[in-house]
């Protein structure tokens, strides 16, 4: 799908000319590849690393046109929370044209918080899709500590591995998280490197360094947070086992206690038990039969608790993590 732009008083608008000077193509199809390869004499190997998701963040100088491959966090797409994963973006800009190749749908122009640049060129596009995706880094990263929250108060109390399993997805779309961004900042590095050679104007500067400050603090973030998930993980699972061996404990307590109950009550048997008995009220013998088998679990609970079987629960310290 191809959507045309162009820009008019600093603000990026939806245009149909065919002479509108940025192009967007999203999951181009093959007869849309061919015109695009055609009008702007794009090689196959560019195209494809375009619409990669594994192709690593490049950016490349050429005679005409400035090529540059960008990371962005993927849609969900219906998929859970939790199930993250990196998209690849080619930008391609020419001294009169931006094209922008994407296989899910971009949004350009406007930071959304970020203090971006005023759309007066083609390069302040670029440069502001490069800041919404930083955004969009940041956000995703906030959604991940408070899912990590919720993943934990459950894990807390679980004795099913799914919780656990969770935290394992979490922690692997971290790692695509910082390769896509640490790949980010290289590419910024070099671009800024590039505009200082070619003297580009402060204003750009300034905010290609900005980007480069924001871009480090989300790397560090994501790193910090792939580094506590990796070092609490053994602990989370032993939070599991403990759990189901507590309640396995409880379980085998309650057999052992019913145990001698069930043997006296079996060797006597009711039929017995009447018969023994038969020289006194039932109500009253079988009051005291009730209460003896009372005083026998009670003696039971008591001696197992003497031992350390029947002690209290462990309670498990939890350490709070990502504050």
């Amino acid at each position: 799908m191809l959507k045309k732009f162009q820009l008019h008083d600093g603000l990026l608008l939806q245009a149909e000319s065919e002479e509108s000077p940025i192009y967007v193509y999203i999951n181009p199809d093959a007869t849309e590849r061919d015109a695009l390869q055609a009008a702007f004499k794009i090689d196959n190997h560019t195209l494809s690393s375009a619409l990669d998701p594994d192709e690593i963040s490049r950016i490349e100088f050429n005679q005409d046109h400035l090529l540059l491959i960008w990371k962005r966090p993927a849609s969900a797409n219906g998929k859970e929370v939790f199930s993250l994963d990196v998209a690849s973006v080619g930008l391609l800009l020419y001294a009169d044209r931006l094209l922008v190749i994407s296989t899910e749908a971009i949004q350009i122009g406007g930071s959304e918080g970020l203090a971006g640049p005023e759309l007066r060129s083609l390069f302040d596009v670029m440069l502001s899709l490069l800041s919404k995706t930083i955004h969009d880094y940041t956000m995703q990263l906030k959604s991940i500590k408070l899912t990590a929250k919720e993943v934990q108060q459950k894990i807390n109390t679980s004795f099913e591995n799914k919780h656990l399993i969770k935290m394992f997805d979490l922690s692997e779309g971290l790692v695509y998280f910082i390769n896509g961004i640490g790949g980010n900042g290289a590419v910024l590095t070099r671009l800024r490197n590039y505009l200082e050679k070619e003297k580009h104007s402060p204003h750009a500067m300034a905010f290609i360094d900005d980007l480069i400050i924001e871009n480090t603090q989300c790397y560090r973030q994501a790193g910090t947070y792939s580094t506590v998930f990796a070092g609490l993980m053994d602990a989370r699972g032993n939070i599991i086992n403990n759990n189901m061996n507590i309640l396995i404990r409880n379980l085998t307590l309650i057999n052992i206690v019913f145990l001698p109950l069930n043997l006296i009550a079996g060797i006597g048997g009711m039929s017995e038990f009447t018969m023994m008995t038969e020289g006194i009220d039932w109500r009253i013998s079988y009051s005291l039969f009730s209460v003896a088998l009372l005083l026998i679990g009670g003696l039971t609970a008591f001696v197992l608790k003497k031992t350390g079987f029947g002690g209290s629960t462990v309670i498990v310290s939890k350490r709070k993590f990502l504050r």
